[in-house]
């Protein structure tokens, strides 16, 4: 062989060797995130948490604690081992603008302070594990997503993606689509590729909020079966593995206490979900809670 064809034989080997420990250290970032089945025992059936790659949507009309549910897991990630937590990185994606940063460093600070102590170091130390992006529409949301794979690549303890809501762009997507539902469903269908691609290639576990479209009782559905007619894309649709459908019921009223403000009225008042799974321990389980100052407190579940 010549020398120019030894050289080119050299220079492909050694790249096929930098190839080879770029997909060793690829496959070691993907090993390394931690698997989320025990997020929350209370929610899913047994043993049947969201693992990684899989989609939780949560779904319920407005004021029925979706929000301050995402808080609460949230916080169960990013809180130190030694005080309950999974000590991992969470990246929230708002698009509602609903994420109360003093609201979530009020939980933090309760649960820091029920458990292994609290100080400022500590509470820094969590919130250093959360990444927020806030967007004002689908088209955002597909450029933070793309941000998001150099994010994930180079965060190996980033094992949770919480966005409140995918919904929030519905009705302007519709509005842009004009006549054709194809167009109307683009953005979304493009965001739900590329949440696809991130779930392949780095495993980690997706908790999404989602509004319906219309008016619906603050009663718990009749069946899990209302709340699977989902109005969003089937390319969505399809990566879903779990439904939380969460509804408000009725506060308690007791009249011999009188008014005693919003902070008792919203300790009195307790919220429903009914988990459904497709994947894993197939199954559902209906819990309860309550949404209190210092965050969400689990009331009573029954399984099938």
């Amino acid at each position: 062989k010549s020398k120019r064809s030894r050289a080119n034989d050299q220079e492909e080997e050694e790249g096929r060797t930098e190839m080879s420990e770029s997909g060793t250290q690829l496959l070691a970032r993907l090993e390394a995130r931690r698997c989320l089945k025990d997020i929350e025992p209370q929610l899913f059936a047994d043993d049947g948490g969201p693992d990684r790659g899989e989609v939780v949507e949560v779904y319920g009309p407005e004021g029925t604690g979706k929000t301050e549910l995402l808080y609460h897991l949230l916080c169960r990630c990013v809180l130190p081992e030694a005080a309950g937590g999974l000590e991992v990185d969470v990246v929230f994606v708002d698009t509602d603008y609903s994420l109360d940063v003093f609201r979530l460093a009020s939980v933090l600070d309760s649960r820091l302070n029920g458990s292994a102590g609290s100080d400022d170091a500590v509470l820094r130390s969590c919130l250093s594990r959360l990444l927020v992006v806030r967007c004002s529409s689908s088209s955002e949301l597909l450029l933070t997503l793309h941000f998001l794979e150099t994010t994930l690549s180079s965060r190996p303890k980033a094992a949770l993606l919480l966005i409140d809501s995918i919904s929030a762009f519905y009705w302007s997507d519709r509005s842009e689509g004009g006549a054709s539902v194809a167009k109307q469903e683009e953005k979304l269908s493009r965001c739900s590729e590329l949440l696809g691609r991130l779930l392949r290639d780095y495993r980690i576990t997706i908790f999404a909020t989602c509004h319906p479209i219309r008016r619906t009782s603050s009663g718990p559905p009749s069946s899990s079966s209302e709340a699977d007619r989902s109005h969003l894309c089937r390319a969505w649709q399809r990566l879903v593995t779990h439904r939380l459908v969460c509804s408000k019921q009725e506060a308690e009223h007791n009249p011999a206490n009188g008014d005693q403000g919003s902070g008792e009225q919203r300790n009195r008042q307790v919220f429903t979900v009914h988990c459904s799974s497709w994947t894993g321990t197939k199954g559902s389980r209906v819990s309860s809670f309550r949404v209190t100052d210092g965050g969400v407190e689990d009331g009573s579940e029954s399984g099938s």
